[in-house]
């Protein structure tokens, strides 16, 4: 059985998507799972052993990219796929696995998919509360395999690891935080800097090492932390590819984490995760691993998915204080 997986593009959906590949190969041991996904999330597939080939999707997020779909199908006739999931619920996401020819195409409705979805889910989010749950829920219809599905696992090849500790010249001497303190959906899921900082010095007091780790977008943010703790950490925002960034929170014993991209990958390497909700739903999109700890107000007006506060003062992030994330680390 060959299987043919149309990916999310952001990277915390991308990390999810591994309980779906690993559900694929517990149903079928022997399948070849092949995943399209955009250039910015395609290096985590690396970290994926169930997967046999990474396909790039040149289409730019946002973009229609018809042309480029539509030969991206006829390119992979030649695949012979079996079954085609489609992960992202919009019309053009669809459009490469029906000009592909594939026998079976899965996914929700979304769009009004029909017709290019010949297995086409109607989404019950009453019970499928997690997104998680709803990729798992569309390799299998048993009910019990979807409220157990399997963790996010990534598998770390140790010469990547030393790999990136030459690079950077590294030294673990002394234990290692990571602060993510970026969050590419908005400001409204970003813990504030000055809370940030707080952390650092007191983990630097402590003895520790401080990361930071973001892509160049948190560079501006992470610049601003490292100064308002004299430079004593080590900033890697906008300095490191996706993969060494996987690599780098691979050696941390705790990552401090906004809910974004890298919780979720700090979450697949089984790190202990300390995560900052804002806006967003820790019932949605939870770190999934049994070391997380979860930070949220849940104030009247929490979640409401805003990319910037409506209401101007952000108190959902605000009111997290510090204090309490510290003692979490210090008194572990």
């Amino acid at each position: 059985m060959r299987v043919l997986v149309i990916a999310p593009s952001w990277v915390g959906d991308m990390v999810m998507a591994q309980s779906l590949f690993i559900t694929l190969k517990q149903q079928y041991p022997d399948c070849q799972i092949d995943v399209i996904a955009p250039l910015a999330t395609i290096p985590l597939l690396d970290y994926m052993p169930e997967v046999s080939l990474g396909i790039e999707m040149t289409v730019k997020r946002g973009k229609l990219g018809l042309l480029t779909r539509i030969k991206s199908g006829l390119n992979l006739r030649d695949y012979y796929y079996d079954q085609a999931i489609v992960l992202p619920n919009t019309w053009k996401s669809a459009l490469t696995p029906f000009f592909a020819r594939i026998p079976q195409r899965t996914g929700y409705v979304g769009e009004c998919r029909w017709g290019l979805l010949n297995d086409a889910r109607l989404l019950d989010k009453t019970k499928l509360t997690k997104t998680v749950q709803r990729f798992v829920a569309l390799a299998t219809m048993s009910k019990a395999d979807v409220e157990d599905f399997p963790k996010p696992v990534f598998k770390v090849d140790p010469e990547r690891q030393n790999q990136v500790i030459q690079k950077y010249h590294l030294s673990k001497d002394r234990k290692i935080a990571a602060l993510c303190p970026g969050a590419e959906y908005g400001e409204a899921k970003r813990w504030p800097i000055s809370h940030y900082a707080e952390v650092a010095r007191q983990l630097i007091d402590y003895g520790w090492q401080v990361w930071l780790l973001g892509s160049g977008k948190d560079q501006a943010v992470t610049d601003q932390i490292n100064q308002l703790t004299d430079g004593a950490c080590l900033d890697f925002a906008g300095k490191t590819s996706l993969g060494e960034a996987v690599d780098l929170l691979s050696l941390v014993e705790v990552a401090v984490s906004n809910d974004s991209g890298l919780m979720h990958v700090a979450s697949a390497l089984n790190k202990k995760v300390l995560a900052i909700y804002g806006s967003s739903d820790p019932n949605f999109t939870p770190p999934l691993n049994d070391k997380a700890r979860i930070f949220y107000s849940a104030l009247e007006c929490s979640p409401c998915f805003k990319r910037i506060c409506p209401l101007g003062h952000t108190a959902c992030l605000t009111d997290i204080n510090p204090g309490s994330v510290i003692s979490e680390l210090t008194d572990s």
